[in-house]
């Protein structure tokens, strides 16, 4: 068990699957106590149930990213169950690319509304608790699209690189309250994400890339390294690719 990790406690939203629910499982075995958000709760209950069985401590919390008050009802019932919150993990994600031709505007803003306002909501939930406490680590997701634009990822690479500058100005801004910030840039990962992939012109070229993929347990790691540094350690951004993935 990593002693850097165990007692603390940690809210991971987008946790029903994907990364999020593999990390809350690593981390539920290094001895963290785990606050978990996602808009599926039955999901949720279900980890819980796992977790606790194998000794570890979890809550669930229904919980739509996409609303303000959600995140922060979040982030209350984790205060009001553990008494205090040491790392916040900004999963919570979407990814249904598209060319920009097709004009699927709801899709646009759905990725807006998570990607984006999401993690500020997150953020803004969390920060006065962090500044009291004059400790704290936010990790936030972003992805290689957060660093790469390809055709059908404009508005989706729109929103991961909003997501590094947020995530930028928030590391400067923060620096006299001992706070931490991290991003996680996944390339091709197992996932949910492209479930909600509706292009036509899209999916072959997402089938092909599927087959390179890593599992979400890589990203897992990456994040236990990250919450794991001496407290005067601040990763800034780890980006975790396939070996075979090109971009």
């Amino acid at each position: 068990m990593n002693n850097s990790i165990s007692g603390k406690v940690i809210i991971i939203t987008g946790a029903s699957s994907g990364i999020g629910f593999a990390t809350a499982k690593l981390l539920a075995k290094e001895g963290a106590i785990l606050s978990l958000g996602a808009r599926r709760k039955e999901k949720l209950d279900e980890l819980v149930a796992e977790i606790v069985s194998e000794g570890g401590t979890a809550t669930a919390f229904a919980t739509d990213v996409s609303k303000r008050k959600d995140v922060e009802s979040l982030v209350e019932h984790t205060l009001k169950t553990f008494g205090k919150i040491d790392v916040l993990f900004n999963n919570a994600g979407v990814m249904p690319i598209s060319m920009l031709e097709s004009l699927l505007y709801d899709e646009w803003e759905q990725m807006i509304d998570i990607n984006i306002k999401g993690v500020l909501y997150g953020i803004g939930a969390v920060l006065s608790h962090f500044i009291g406490q004059k400790s704290g680590h936010f990790i936030n997701v972003s992805s290689v699209s957060g660093h790469i634009v390809a055709p059908s990822s404009a508005v989706y690479s729109g929103t991961k690189f909003a997501v590094r500058a947020i995530s930028e100005g928030l590391r400067q801004e923060v620096k006299p309250y001992n706070i931490r910030t991290s991003i996680i840039s996944p390339g091709v990962t197992e996932s949910e994400l492209t479930h909600t992939i509706t292009d036509e012109k899209v999916k072959p070229f997402i089938n092909d890339l599927s087959g390179m993929a890593i599992s979400a347990e890589s990203i897992a790691r990456a994040v236990a390294y990250v919450i794991s540094q001496p407290e005067d350690v601040d990763i800034g951004e780890m980006i975790i690719r396939p070996t075979a993935q090109p971009m």
